[in-house]
């Protein structure tokens, strides 16, 4: 299988070893230690300030983000949220569930965030605003200088959801003025799929230590205090905190931060060059480094993502709903390389020549 889907996606053969092992007992010294450098590594890759925590939560990411919303925010607070996508939605749907007072910004189906829009939000009053960066449904990667200015200015707590564009973009947590960071093992870190990280900077870990949150499993203030000892509260996904540490340790030596994201950036622009000569289109340009959407001329969508799938062992995402006839997505992130780029556009040229895709 060759998996240029946004998640879970392409593992290493050394993170793959680690998941072939037997599971440790985790209560020890040995995995405190592997905790305190995952936590140390995480806040390196998003500039968080040496203040700032991280905790990692058995779950997905939209364990995270629920945590977010719980421990962050309350009925006094009133957020706004940028809705461009299912994502979008997610956060809206959770605040409802948690009763946080909340504006939506709704942005058409690849619409950009800009300062216009945010204009008719200056000086209301809100104290947090949620947006996930990478709408990874639409593809679309907001403008996080202009959200950070906007929050700055305003004095809100911002709240980035980077599970999509977690080592794919730039984001630097002290530069952007950004509060809480949500990130996800199964997207560029290229584990499976099972634990979220929250990197909290200074100033939201004191409204979470002055917050209530009715719930055992995802108070982060049980969280944040079993992190100090390098531990979690109840028993985590220990193989996937095992396999990213060696996904970091791997980053890091790689070049770090920043020649990841080139790497993905590289294989993002060879794709979107290359199908140019098919008869595929890039619906719009404010596209992230992790995942590009291809829109079809005359074929349909769903044809082509299940002929790569079953005639060339090639997984893309397929999206939902009526755009979901003609648009499909592929992914840049994981453990993909040029060549894996050559063998998806022979496979889309392939499927040319055969009259699927026209």
């Amino acid at each position: 299988m060759l998996n240029f889907t946004v998640g879970p996606v392409m593992s290493s053969e050394s993170v793959l070893k680690v998941g072939a092992k037997q599971t440790p007992y985790f209560r020890n010294d040995e995995f405190s230690r592997v905790m305190f450098e995952n936590e140390e590594l995480m806040k390196e890759f998003v500039y968080a300030s040496d203040d700032s925590r991280v905790v990692f939560i058995t779950g997905s990411g939209t364990a995270a983000m629920e945590a977010t919303v719980m421990n962050v925010f309350n009925s006094e607070d009133k957020v706004l949220i940028v809705n461009g996508g299912g994502f979008g939605q997610r956060f809206v749907d959770l605040c409802k569930l948690h009763e946080i007072p909340h504006d939506e910004i709704r942005l058409d189906f690849g619409q950009n965030i800009t300062s216009k829009v945010l204009e008719d939000y200056d000086g209301k009053d809100y104290t947090g605003f949620l947006v996930n960066i990478c709408e990874t449904s639409s593809c679309v990667y907001y403008d996080l200088d202009v959200i950070s200015e906007f929050c700055t200015k305003n004095d809100i707590f911002l709240v980035v959801d980077a599970i999509s564009s977690f080592l794919a973009n730039p984001l630097n947590m002290v530069e952007n003025d950004i509060d809480v960071v949500i990130s996800g093992s199964q997207k560029a870190l290229a584990c499976p799929p099972g634990i979220s990280v929250i990197v909290l900077g200074e100033n939201v870990i004191k409204r979470v230590e002055n917050n209530t949150c009715k719930s055992m499993y995802f108070d982060l203030k049980g969280m944040l205090k079993n992190g100090e000892r390098g531990q979690t509260p109840f028993t985590p996904a220990v193989t996937i905190l095992l396999q990213i540490n060696e996904r970091l340790k791997e980053i890091k030596k790689h070049g770090g931060v920043e020649a990841e994201i080139e790497k993905v950036a590289t294989l993002a622009n060879d794709f979107r060059n290359r199908i140019e000569d098919l008869p595929l289109e890039i619906p719009h340009s404010n596209l992230g480094n992790s995942v590009t959407s291809v829109c079809c001329i005359d074929s349909q969508a769903s044809d082509i993502v299940d002929a790569l799938k079953q005639d060339y062992d090639i997984w893309v995402n397929p999206n939902g709903g009526e755009i979901g006839e003609k648009m499909f997505r592929v992914g840049h992130i994981g453990d993909l390389t040029l060549k894996d780029n050559n063998k998806i556009i022979d496979a889309l040229k392939d499927l040319e020549k055969r009259g699927i895709l026209k």
